[in-house]
């Protein structure tokens, strides 16, 4: 039917709180701990549409994410301006990748990376 959520799990989850609360500015809609894992979860949403559970556990391990490595390629957000999710973004201290221009629908689109380098897309609405 549809997407439900997005899971993550975070390597350090303050500094990923932070990232996706603060600088991509999305809601918190819950928070937990769950002491029998000694795990934080995260949910966060768009307004108010769930969309991502972040999570912590104790030591997780790394995994390889270059943009052409097998598994999740990258989260794309849709957003009204590109340019000014760029200059937003930048100002808040991201390295953003330049806008590119999508050859099958010609919209623009960026890259950049969350706190794990877990890569980012911004695609034009």
């Amino acid at each position: 039917m549809k997407i439900h959520h997005i899971a993550i799990i975070c390597s350090e989850y303050e500094t990923s709180k932070k990232f996706y609360t603060e600088i991509l500015g999305l809601k918190i809609l819950r928070e937990v701990y769950r002491k029998e894992r000694d795990s934080w979860k995260l949910d966060l949403g768009i307004g108010d549409h769930y969309v991502i559970e972040l999570f912590s556990f104790p030591n997780p391990p790394k995994r390889p994410s270059q943009p052409e490595s097998c598994g999740l390629r990258h989260l794309a957000f849709l957003v009204e301006n590109v340019e000014e999710k760029r200059y937003e973004l930048i100002e808040k201290g991201l390295v953003c990748e330049e806008i590119r221009i999508d050859e099958f629908t010609d919209k623009k689109f960026f890259f950049t990376q969350d706190p794990d380098q877990l890569p980012l897309e911004f695609y034009e609405n």
